[in-house]
């Protein structure tokens, strides 16, 4: 199985936490907050909306979150295999729990100050539908600048490039925000994964759990 990061239990826990899993909840930023004594909400960061072409010559865009993704998000995870499941979240989550309009609210209504989420979305040349390939996530936590990372691949657009594209931005992103260390939690027969963070300068870390891997990215 390729492509498919992972953060552990504690990331799906953290999904539901507002904070430093992948979850942040935000009213929509194109509605205008209307009480001037309030802060305003963070713009869409037009800024990282990246083209890329998969090796199968497929044109995808990586972009942030929307609100307005909960429909193409709720479709996406029907297209993850329980393995594909299993080596994101470090467990077997349902379906149904991970399409509840609660769950799919608070990751779609993202606070770009905490954490940015690139969908990859591909819109059909004959149809026009879109749809949604894969998701990287780089969320802030703690009181060092660090964040997390974690990166999902439907099984379909597995071994085609994109999670290490979606890597790539993420890193990319991390630096602009002044990020100074991003890691992310690996199961260790992710092998296809261990290796893709390997190649970007990631360092491992065994963990007292000898099922998975801490991997570590200086950025400054």
């Amino acid at each position: 199985m390729d492509e498919t990061g992972s953060c552990n239990s504690r990331t799906e826990s953290t999904d539901n936490l507002i904070s430093s899993g992948c979850i942040c909840l935000q009213h929509d930023p194109c509605f205008a907050n209307e009480h001037p004594s309030k802060p305003r909400m963070r713009p869409y960061p037009v800024q990282y909306v990246f083209p890329f072409t998969l090796r199968d010559n497929t044109e995808v865009t990586l972009r942030p979150i929307r609100p307005e993704d909960e429909p193409m998000m709720r479709k996406f995870h029907t297209t993850l295999s329980d393995r594909t499941v299993y080596m994101r979240y470090f467990c077997s989550l349902s379906l149904s729990s991970r399409i509840s309009h609660e769950r799919l609210l608070h990751i779609c209504f993202a606070d770009y100050d905490h954490q940015i989420a690139l969908v990859v979305e591909r819109e059909d040349p004959l149809t026009g539908e879109r749809s949604i390939l894969g998701v990287g996530r780089l969320s802030k936590f703690g009181a060092n600048n660090e964040a997390e990372v974690a990166i999902v691949v439907s099984d379909e657009h597995q071994r085609k490039g994109l999670g290490k594209e979606l890597l790539r931005r993420l890193m990319q992103v991390g630096r602009e925000e002044g990020i100074a260390r991003l890691s992310g939690e690996i199961l260790c027969d992710n092998i296809a994964v261990l290796s893709m963070f390997n190649k970007a300068g990631f360092t491992v870390h065994m963990l007292s759990d000898s099922s998975s891997v801490k991997a570590v990215l200086d950025l400054n």
